[in-house]
């Protein structure tokens, strides 16, 4: 059994790391979140030491260390523009990691804990959890078999609608999250990399505050993507049934099926970790740059290829007259 501690726990995807922890037969003995609203770890572990600072955190792992019982690992669920700094607080500390997604907002911050690696002997881990899913893992195995000459035509839709509470949150700041192809794309960009190769080119059609499109022009493939939190973009036959969730993918006009098995992704990434075989800083990397490359990117006017929802109309931010 090995020991976990958890920087993030109030935030909504740490319950999916404490339901890996308990689920691969190991135990979270600390956790540390600015937020006390944190009872959720009683579902998971009851017993485990919490804080609201966090050098009251750090001076409790430092205890556990003098008593030879440092922790063997830790797991990170702050927000986005912290996960590279807390991954090398873990690193320094003599713990293996384990980051939610993004791994860095910035491909130079990738480079800095690769040099933390070396001189630690420890890993960083990140949870890629697409390519987990079975459903994904066929695809893959079918692009590298197929005798395709051109370039597939690919087209991501992915919109997940959020309120007002968005944009108070650390969310809504770009600088904090990297904006909304970072923050909701992250994992999507990273699937089709590893399915259909590295970047060729890109364009970016849309930026404001609660969209981004654009196109990517992969090694095999061409893809038209659009990425939204308006409730607004979602398609009739999903608001009619009270949805606030639309994910589509189509590959050459045929639509690719995903929309299940999502479940236990974050478990089967723990368990690949600590079997030895998780994916590390080199296949964290391009997605970190090409989400890095979308943000500074300007966007150009949409031709005929674009995703068709850039032409939706954008509502005004919900914090501005």
């Amino acid at each position: 059994m090995a020991s976990f501690a958890l920087i993030g726990a109030g935030g909504f995807v740490a319950p999916r790391h404490m339901q890996a922890i308990r689920a691969t037969g190991n135990q979270l003995v600390a956790a540390v979140d600015k937020t006390d609203s944190v009872g959720i770890l009683d579902s998971y572990f009851p017993e485990a030491a919490f804080f609201t600072e966090f050098e009251r955190f750090d001076r409790h792992l430092e205890k556990l260390k003098r008593r030879q019982e440092a922790v063997e690992w830790l797991s990170v669920c702050s927000p986005n523009y912290l996960h590279d700094a807390h991954a090398r607080y873990g690193l320094r500390y003599g713990a293996n990691v384990i980051c939610e997604k993004p791994l860095a907002l910035n491909p130079w911050n990738v480079d800095a804990l690769a040099e933390i690696e070396a001189e630690t002997g420890r890993r960083v881990f990140t949870i890629l959890q697409l390519r987990q899913h079975p459903s994904v893992i066929q695809l893959k195995e079918w692009v590298e078999n197929s005798s395709h000459t051109q370039p597939f035509e690919v087209e991501l839709t992915y919109i997940t609608a959020r309120g007002p509470w968005y944009y108070a949150s650390w969310k809504g700041d770009a600088s904090k999250s990297g904006g909304i192809a970072t923050n909701i794309g992250i994992h999507f960009f990273d699937m089709l990399l590893w399915v259909f190769g590295p970047v060729k080119s890109l364009e970016m059609h849309q930026r404001s505050h609660d969209r981004e499109a654009g196109i990517l022009h992969l090694e095999r493939a061409s893809v038209r993507w659009f990425l939204s939190i308006s409730a607004d973009t979602l398609p009739q036959m999903v608001r009619e049934k009270g949805g606030r969730t639309y994910r589509a993918l189509h590959i050459d006009g045929q639509e690719f099926e995903f929309s299940e098995g999502f479940t236990d992704l974050h478990t089967e990434s723990y368990r690949r970790i600590l079997e030895g075989e998780g994916w590390g800083l080199s296949a964290a990397l391009p997605g970190v740059r090409l989400a890095h490359d979308i943000r500074h990117t300007s966007p150009v006017k949409p031709g005929e290829l674009a995703h068709p929802f850039v032409h939706l109309p954008v509502s005004g931010h919900p914090f501005q007259p």
